[in-house]
C-alpha cells in the first residue's frame, strides 16, 4: 500500500476538480483511507460515485461520516465475504501443494538411495522452468549494507521539506495557554525523571523471544479476563457470572472476551463472546440489536447481560464498560513559588522519506535550544525501516552507526540547555529488536550521559511527581481499523483511548496486527498499566490531538515528518498540585501541538 498523505489526496482531488471545506475534511479522508485500507485513487473514486448520486456534495467532515456509514461499512462486509471464499480456495490449493512437495521429497530420497537391481538410473537434468530463489533475491547484499563508507556527504537534502510552510504554527491548544511562557525552569533547578516501577521491576535489557507456547498465551489471556472480571464484579456489585453457552430462560450475566467469528474485520453480525475457563471457556455468538449504543473491539474484556434461551446465541440487553485504575498519589510536597516543568515530546521519523539528512532533527534541536525545556521525550523510529532508501537497500552505513550519530547530535546540540533526554524505541527502528514489549536502547560508553534515560516501549514514567504513560506503537491506528461502534458519537479517538484506560493495557487488541510481534509472557508483566497515567503520550499516523479522557490528558504529538514534508511536535507545562476539596486537579496546565 502506497503512503497516504494529504498532499497525495489534494493532487488527486484537484485532478477531478473536487472541492473540500477545510483541512480537517482532508485529514478525515486520510483517516478513512487508512482505516479502510484504501488507496488515494480508490477513495476518490468511491467518493465521486457517492457524491454524484447525492447531486454533488462538498467534502466536509459531516458528509464523510455519512459516506463512511453508507458506503465504506458495506464495502468492508463484502470484502470480508470475499476473503472467506478466497481462504477456502487457498486451503484447497495448499492441499495440492503439500502433495506435490511430498512427491518431490520422495524423489529426492530415491536419488540418494542405492538403486535396486534392474532399476533405471535417474538422469540429472536441468529443469526447463527453474524456480526463482525468492529468498535470495529479497536479501540485500551484506557488503552493500555493512560498508563502512558514510552516506552523509552524498545524500541530497529534501526540497519539499525545506520549502514547507507554517513553521512554528500552533495547530492544537489545550488548557490555559494565554500568556504562557514556553520555557523551562531556571538553571540549577533539577527535575526528577525515573521509571515508576523502578529499574529492578522494569524491562531493562533484551530478552530471548520467538519461543512461546499456545498454552502460555492462553494462560495470559485467561488471567486478563479473570482480573478485569473481578474489578467489574466488585464495581457493579454483580453477584456471579453464568456460563455463556448454558441455555437459560431468565436474564443472565456473562463475562468474556470479544472476538470475531472469522479472519475478517469485526462487524455487528460476527461478534463472539469467548468465556474464561471458569465460565466454560466456550464461544457464543452475540446479538447486539437491542443495544442502543456500544463500542467493541477484538480482545476487549466485557460483561454482558441478556437472554440465551437456546444456548446458541446471546441476546444482549446491557453492556458493562470497564473501570479505569486510580491515579498516582504523589508524596512530593509542592513549594509555593515552584515553577511548572516544560516537557517537549517528539516522535520519529526524524528524516524525510526522500533523504537521510535528518534536517527535521536539526530543526528540533534548534527548538530545544530556543525554548530550553526541562525534559525532552523523543520516541522512535530514529532509523525508520519504512524509509525509502532503507527499504531499497541504498544505505552504505550500519544502521546502529546512523542511530549513534543521531544521539551524538542530540547530546552535543542540547549540552548548553542541560535538559533531561528520554529515548523510547519503536517497532520501526531497523537497528533494534522488533518485539513487543520492546527493551530500551543500549548506548556505547562514549555516549553515556547523566542526562539520558533509556526506557522500554511501553512504560510508565514519573516526572516530578507526574505520571506519563509512553508508547511508540501506533495502537490508535491498529484499534481504529478493528473497532465497531453504534450510537456513541463520532469521536473515535476518545472511544479508543477510553478502551485503553478501562482495559488497563497499552495494547489491549487481540489478536495483534501482523507487524506487532507480541511476546505474551513479557506482555503480561511489562505492557499493563499499573495505574491511570496523568498524561498518556500516544503518537500515531492519524491526526494529532490533545484530549482529556476520564481525567487523563492524552496527547498525539503527530510525527516530526510526514513523508517528504514537515510534521509536528508537542509541548506541555506540568505541575503537581494537591487536590482541592478532595477533588483531583489535573497536573497538565497547558499543552500545544506545533508544526516543526
Amino acid at each position: 500500500m502506497n503512503q497516504i498523505t494529504t498532499e497525495n489526496l489534494k493532487s488527486e482531488l484537484d485532478l477531478f476538480a473536487l472541492t473540500y471545506k477545510d483541512d480537517s475534511a482532508l485529514d478525515k479522508m486520510v483517516e478513512l483511507c487508512m482505516c479502510n485500507r484504501l488507496e488515494v485513487n480508490e477513495m476518490v473514486g468511491e467518493w465521486m460515485a457517492y457524491s454524484t448520486n447525492k447531486k454533488g456534495l462538498v467534502i466536509t467532515v459531516e458528509n464523510l461520516e455519512q459516506f463512511e456509514h453508507e458506503v465504506l461499512s458495506k464495502r468492508l462486509r463484502q470484502s470480508s465475504r470475499k476473503d472467506q471464499t478466497r481462504n477456502r480456495n487457498r486451503d484447497l490449493q495448499s492441499v495440492h501443494d503439500v502433495m506435490k512437495i511430498e512427491e518431490e521429497e520422495e524423489n529426492l530420497l530415491d536419488s540418494y538411495s542405492t538403486p535396486a537391481k534392474g532399476s533405471q538410473k535417474r538422469a540429472l537434468t536441468t529443469p526447463e522452468h527453474p524456480r526463482s530463489k525468492r529468498g535470495a533475491a529479497l536479501l540485500p547484499s551484506p557488503g552493500l549494507l555493512l560498508s563502512p563508507a558514510s552516506f552523509s556527504h552524498s545524500v541530497t537534502p529534501s526540497q519539499k521539506y525545506n520549502q514547507r510552510g507554517g513553521k512554528g504554527e500552533v495547530v492544537v491548544t489545550f488548557g490555559a495557554v494565554q500568556g504562557t511562557r514556553w520555557v523551562g525552569r531556571k538553571a540549577g533547578e533539577s527535575v526528577q525523571v525515573e521509571l515508576l516501577d523502578g529499574p529492578e521491576d522494569s524491562l531493562r535489557c533484551s530478552y530471548k523471544y520467538m519461543f512461546q507456547r499456545l498454552r502460555d498465551v492462553r494462560n495470559v489471556l485467561t488471567q486478563k479476563i479473570e482480573e478485569l472480571g473481578e474489578s467489574l464484579k466488585s464495581h457493579f456489585q454483580i453477584e456471579d457470572f453464568c456460563p455463556a453457552s448454558l441455555p437459560a430462560q431468565d436474564s443472565i450475566t456473562v463475562l468474556g472476551q470479544v472476538c470475531c467469528d472469522s479472519n475478517g474485520k469485526l462487524n455487528a453480525q460476527s461478534v463472539l463472546l469467548e468465556a474464561g475457563p471458569e465460565q466454560g471457556g466456550q464461544q457464543v455468538p452475540v446479538d447486539l440489536s437491542e443495544l442502543k449504543e456500544y463500542s467493541l473491539f477484538p480482545g476487549q474484556v466485557v460483561v454482558m447481560e441478556g437472554m440465551n434461551t437456546t444456548g446458541r446465541k446471546l441476546m444482549v440487553s446491557k453492556l458493562y464498560e470497564g473501570v479505569p485504575l486510580p491515579f498516582y498519589a504523589s508524596e512530593m510536597k509542592m513549594e509555593m513559588d515552584e515553577e511548572p516543568v516544560n516537557v517537549l515530546v517528539a516522535c520519529g521519523p526524524y528524516a524525510p522519506s526522500d533523504s537521510l539528512t535528518f534536517d527535521p532533527l536539526l530543526d528540533l534541536i534548534n527548538v530545544i535550544v530556543r525554548d530550553r525545556p526541562d525534559v525532552c521525550i523523543l520516541l522512535g523510529p530514529f532509523v525508520d525501516s519504512k524509509h525509502e532508501q532503507i527499504e531499497k537497500a541504498q544505505v552504505t552505513e550500519p544502521f546502529e552507526a546512523i542511530f549513534f550519530r543521531c544521539v551524538q547530535s542530540i547530546l552535543d546540540g542540547t549540552k548548553s540547555v542541560g535538559c533531561h533526554l528520554v529515548f523510547v524505541p519503536s517497532q520501526r527502528d531497523t537497528h533494534h529488536h522488533p518485539i513487543y514489549p520492546q527493551p530500551p536502547f543500549t548506548l556505547p560508553n562514549h555516549l553515556e550521559d547523566q542526562r539520558v534515560t533509556l526506557v522500554p516501549d511501553p512504560c510508565t514514567l514519573l516526572i516530578d511527581g507526574v505520571t506519563f504513560g509512553l508508547t511508540s506503537t501506533d495502537i490508535l491506528f491498529h484499534m481504529g481499523a478493528e473497532e465497531i461502534s453504534c450510537g456513541t458519537g463520532s469521536d473515535r479517538f476518545s472511544r479508543i483511548l477510553k478502551h485503553m484506560l478501562t482495559q488497563r493495557s497499552y495494547y489491549p487488541l487481540y489478536p495483534p496486527v501482523e507487524e506487532v510481534n507480541m511476546d505474551y509472557e513479557k506482555f503480561e508483566i511489562f505492557a499493563q498499566m499499573p495505574l491511570t497515567p496523568d498524561i498518556l503520550i500516544i503518537p500515531s499516523e492519524l491526526r494529532y490531538f490533545v484530549k482529556d479522557v476520564v481525567g487523563c490528558v492524552c496527547v498525539n504529538p503527530g510525527r516530526l515528518t510526514k513523508g517528504q514534508v514537515g510534521g509536528t511536535y508537542s509541548r506541555l507545562l506540568i505541575q503537581h498540585s494537591a487536590s482541592e476539596d478532595g477533588k483531583r486537579v489535573s497536573p497538565c496546565l497547558a499543552a500545544q501541538v506545533v508544526k516543526i
